[in-house]
């Protein structure tokens, strides 16, 4: 006779295997020139530098560091190429921007690929993030490029001349779209530098432009480190700098662009609020609260690195939230089901490690989850802080990193009063189900991008940048050909 008493279900794993994405698609060469003039040229420095797989710490490629000859180069070949390109019909201009995004929707993988694999984020963000993005910006200002005697009535547009974009390691090939597209729509030319630990991408956007058909010189690429962008920003013969990058950076490039006649735009650093109130929809707010801070490891100028969430609902909220950083994977950037990369620099890992150690010492409560680094490469687990105040290091400073500040309110005119503490004004985030408590929070918070009830929600047709600490003037929309446009009232003349 069988037996019938009940058994004990035989446990089961139910973890994850491992699904890394293949590098096959990705041809990474021994070393890298500078991209001037349409042509590959050997840096007149001699100089290179190595770039580094922050996630096995191993070396990729030499690439060439461009000293101040070679910065003057690029800006002598922008400058040949200014009145051939900006006198093309914007049409003109348009169909090379179009086949320029077509070609990134075309090659997406392997940018993708060589995007984590260079800056260390997860496959699952750069392919779905920065390159979906990328390709959008070039086909939104596309779509500008033959219309711009309608976008500002009354006013004639015309391009500002040679434009210098320097952009930073978090985001490489979405920054260089987020610069290169506004600034040739309207007719500029450009010396574009990208970060020292993050060049691949840009340099492979390097083809992509030839390719399409882009003129030579229309853009020049530049690598190298702080001396070959000072150098840059330093030239006589640019029009324009367009920078994106700390804030310590750019009141330097303020200072030294001081008494010149050269436009300025800065994006800069960020402690944005993340706001939910007691009648949010908690467990999308969660997700919110997630995609806010660990998004990128982090390493995101508006992220919302400090939470603000109401007394009646701080409990619930942060049982959930702890649970939910229980089922972060941290790990190979290039496995399809990691949630947080590798720090981008060992630089940066122990920058975000200062400013953790001084959270402590400073009496907040550290919740780390208990989940396995890999043993090599650069990695910091989700960090989430409570019990802190507004005057602790960690509420106060930029950590661009994984970690996460939580301090509550009761009203929201507290909530407004915290939120706006702090010397940056780049992004905020609201989250209640009330469309009028949005709109006056909205109103109310000195940020210049208010998300409500979600968050990093970035769009090619929406204008971004911030306030104070956080820089002046916008990216993005038909607000960002203007930095980029010298506009003639037509009346006037």
């Amino acid at each position: 006779m069988a037996d019938s008493s009940p058994t004990t279900p035989t446990p089961f794993d139910l973890d994850y295997a491992a699904a890394p994405e293949s590098t096959s698609i990705v041809s990474i060469a021994e070393r890298y020139s500078l991209f001037i003039g349409g042509d590959w040229v050997e840096p007149r420095s001699e100089a290179t530098f190595t770039t580094v797989n922050p996630a096995t710490e191993e070396p990729l490629a030499e690439i060439a560091e461009a000293g101040a000859d070679d910065v003057d180069r690029a800006v002598a070949a922008a400058r040949a190429a200014f009145d051939q390109w900006s006198s093309w019909p914007g049409r003109e201009r348009a169909k090379v921007l179009y086949r320029v995004a077509r070609l990134l929707q075309e090659r997406s993988r392997e940018f993708a690929v060589l995007e984590s694999i260079d800056g260390g984020k997860p496959i699952k963000e750069s392919r779905d993030v920065d390159v979906p993005l990328a390709a959008a910006h070039f086909f939104y200002y596309a779509g500008w490029a033959d219309k711009l005697g309608y976008a500002f009535p009354g006013q004639r547009p015309s391009p500002v001349g040679v434009a210098a974009q320097i952009i930073p390691w978090n985001f490489p090939l979405l920054m260089a779209s987020w610069k290169l597209a506004p600034a040739l729509a309207t007719g500029n030319t450009v010396v574009l530098k990208p970060a020292e630990t993050t060049p691949l991408t840009a340099l492979l956007l390097a083809e992509v432009l030839q390719e399409a058909g882009m003129p030579p010189g229309v853009v020049n690429i530049i690598t190298g480190a702080g001396a070959t962008g000072a150098a840059l920003v330093d030239h006589p013969g640019i029009d324009k700098v367009a920078f994106t990058g700390s804030t310590e950076v750019g009141k330097h490039i303020q200072r030294s662009l001081a008494g010149r006649d050269v436009r300025l735009t800065l994006e800069l650093g960020g402690k944005a609020a993340n706001i939910v109130f007691e009648d949010a929809a908690i467990d999308q707010a969660v997700e919110g609260v997630v995609n806010g801070i660990y998004f990128n490891q982090g390493h995101v100028c508006c992220a919302g690195s400090r939470l603000l969430v109401q007394e009646s609902v701080a409990d619930l909220l942060l049982d959930k939230l702890k649970r939910r950083l229980d089922t972060l994977r941290v790990g190979d950037p290039l496995d399809k089901n990691t949630d947080v990369g590798a720090i981008n620099s060992l630089a940066q890992l122990d920058k975000i490690e200062e400013l953790v150690a001084s959270g402590v010492a400073e009496g907040a409560q550290l919740y780390q989850p208990d989940c396995p680094l890999p043993e090599r490469g650069w990695f910091h687990r989700p960090t989430l802080f409570t019990d802190v105040s507004l005057s602790h290091r960690i509420a106060r400073e930029e950590i661009f990193g994984p970690v996460l500040s939580v301090l509550t309110f009761r009203t929201p005119d507290e909530a407004v009063a915290k939120a706006n503490n702090t010397p940056y004004g780049l992004s905020a985030g609201i989250w209640t189900e009330k469309g009028s408590r949005i709109l006056w929070m909205a109103d109310q918070l000195k940020a210049g991008v208010v998300w409500a009830n979600t968050f990093n929600r970035l769009d090619p047709t929406s204008p971004f940048g911030g306030y104070r600490e956080s820089g002046f003037g916008r990216e993005g929309g038909r607000h960002g050909l203007e930095p980029y446009l010298e506009l003639t009232d037509l009346v006037a003349t």
